[in-house]
């Protein structure tokens, strides 16, 4: 071993060390462990940040962007509403929801599957008080189990298949995975099933601050449009489809208000309704039942471009100019250029129109503007604004576009018409474009400690591989297998695919392992195939570490997961996977 091969293994050592202690913070671990590379050489000054331009970061935030404005057009409400019902325990939540990915994973590239259903956990986990984290990364291991069902599944297969036909002449064809990844990756969920228990209790994502300052009982105003689904039907069923979290506290028609009305009350075009609930769950159900919040129609004023439209909760304050006044009285709109959306005043019902309420000292309540102007708005008002926090009351819209952009983004990937790369790169984009995210939800949505740990990271690892440790490994595992009977020889090859992974990428892995794989393998006299089957699969299945797969990556912030986290749950699906993987592979791939 090389002076540079013991500096490279001494720094990817000692940096998995403090990630699994934990004591420092992720990000900041890969930057001191990328410093250090860099000062003693093993990773060259002037390609210190290239990881930052590598494709797995660029797919990683895009996939983010991609997520949110799913999750923030409201289309996955509907199909919520109807299977909802049936989700009663954290179990068969885990089951679906992983089931769902699976099979999605199959067809479609695993991270896109990932983070169309990332949205759909976060909506469950709220309305059954069930913690992301039991949900996200049992998803983040059903989209690697679903990857390798299929040749497009994922990047190791194709791969893989490359090589065969490199070797052979012959590819692997769309479903000679099939059979044996079917077997993996139906083991795997019955395992995620009972095994997301091992999980630590109570990780939390950066979110936290949203439920700290939940408010629950803001009062505001929406109107029934010609487009509402709602006509017709009654207060009861608005209800059940805001899932009891918003009440209707009055229904205002043709002027005439009917407070507290009965369940059975028809609800008709041009209605005003006023709502009561906290703001998400008001937004939520505004855009589910095709309601428009009511604002006499007016939007307030931009100056430029970059300006945006933001809604800001706030207290009126003991000196407030608003104290006493109602937001009709004062010409809160045409003073100020603000909408009122939503008042809170703890323990009090009201009983008139929005803009008529009379605010007090105290009154928490949702302005819409524009965020520029907002700070100065609301020191003229003398209010006190809480603490920085996304309010979508007044900003989502009911809209297919995000969820047709996604889908049109995994068809291009599927029939490798555009890298994964660049088709969630330019879905991201449109997305911002056509208004879906604003740009400061796009920049604020992104996980930037995860998208630092990632650029750090992919030099360090990449140094393993230039300084010849991967060659060496090589010669190790060769070695290795030479004393072992076939199946054990398969075992070990499985297994160092998916011990090598995490500190390149799976592609890269697979393209280290296989020619190793094959080569023994025809040393011994045995078909390549089964050897081949077994880099593909391992490399595809990291489960250890953050790092190894952008699925892992993407659920380690949302979920509040630390780096230790993932091998309580991954170590024994891994050892699954081993255990059902091998004899299937040499079942269906005999080795003569």
């Amino acid at each position: 071993m090389t002076h540079q091969q013991m500096l490279s293994f001494a720094i990817v050592t000692g940096m998995m060390v403090l990630f699994v202690w934990g004591r420092f913070r992720y990000d900041l671990v890969a930057v001191l462990s990328l410093l250090v590379a860099v000062l003693v050489g093993v990773v060259p000054a002037d390609k210190a940040f290239e990881g930052f331009s590598d494709d797995i970061v660029i797919i990683v935030a895009s996939a983010l962007l991609v997520s949110a404005a799913v999750a923030k057009s409201g289309i996955l409400e509907a199909g919520l509403n109807r299977v909802g019902p049936y989700l009663r325990t954290t179990q068969i939540q885990i089951v679906v929801l992983v089931g769902v990915v699976t099979v999605l994973s199959a067809f479609v590239k695993n991270i896109g599957a990932l983070a169309m259903m990332i949205p759909v956990a976060f909506q469950i986990a709220r309305r059954t008080n069930t913690p992301p984290s039991s949900f996200l990364m049992p998803m983040a291991f059903g989209s690697l189990l679903g990857g390798i069902v299929t040749l497009v599944g994922t990047s190791p297969n194709i791969i893989v298949s490359r090589v065969r036909e490199e070797l052979l002449g012959e590819p692997f064809g769309m479903f000679d995975f099939t059979p044996v990844g079917i077997g993996i990756a139906l083991a795997g969920v019955a395992f995620l099933a009972f095994g997301y228990r091992l999980l630590p209790q109570g990780r939390k994502g950066a979110a936290s601050l949203d439920a700290a300052l939940d408010i629950k009982d803001y009062v505001t105003e929406a109107r029934v449009t010609p487009e509402s689904d709602v006509i017709g039907q009654t207060v009861a069923d608005l209800h059940r489809l805001a899932n009891g979290e918003v009440k209707v506290a009055a229904i205002i028609r043709n002027e005439t208000r009917s407070s507290s009305p009965l369940p059975d009350a028809t609800i008709r075009e041009n209605d005003v309704l006023m709502l009561e609930g906290e703001s998400d769950a008001l937004e939520s159900a505004v855009v589910r039942a095709g309601l428009k919040l009511s604002r006499e129609h007016r939007q307030p004023e931009t100056d430029e471009a970059t300006d945006e439209i933001g809604a800001i909760e706030a207290i009126v304050g003991p000196n407030s100019i608003l104290a006493g006044l109602s937001a009709e009285r004062i010409g809160l709109y045409e003073r100020f250029g603000v909408n009122l959306i939503a008042v809170s005043r703890s323990g009090e019902r009201f009983k008139e129109r929005l803009r008529t309420i009379t605010l007090r000292t105290g009154d928490v309540i949702v302005l819409q503007g524009n965020f520029k102007r907002l700070p100065d708005t609301l020191r003229d008002l003398g209010c006190l604004p809480l603490a920085a926090r996304e309010i979508r009351l007044g900003s989502a819209r009911r809209s297919l576009l995000p969820a047709a952009i996604l889908a049109v983004t995994m068809v291009l990937v599927a029939l490798n018409i555009l890298p994964v790369a660049i088709a969630f790169f330019g879905a991201g984009i449109l997305l911002v474009l056509f208004g879906s995210l604003t740009l400061r939800e796009a920049y604020e949505t992104i996980e930037w400690p995860i998208i630092v740990m990632l650029g750090a990271l992919i030099p360090v690892s990449e140094s393993i591989r230039t300084t010849g440790g991967t060659d060496l490994i090589a010669g190790w595992l060769s070695s290795a297998a030479n004393m072992l009977p076939p199946t054990g020889a398969l075992v070990l090859i499985m297994v160092a695919a998916m011990a090598v992974t995490p500190f390149l990428n799976n592609a890269a892995t697979v393209l280290v392992m296989a020619p190793i794989a094959a080569s023994f393998a025809t040393q011994l006299g045995f078909r390549p195939d089964a050897f081949l089957m077994a880099v593909a699969i391992g490399a595809a299945c990291d489960f250890l570490t953050p790092i190894g797969h952008q699925c892992n990556t993407l659920v380690m912030g949302p979920g509040g997961y630390r780096f230790g986290d993932y091998w309580r749950l991954g170590l024994p699906l891994s050892v699954l996977v081993v255990v059902i993987g091998v004899p299937l592979i040499m079942l269906v791939w005999p080795l003569n």
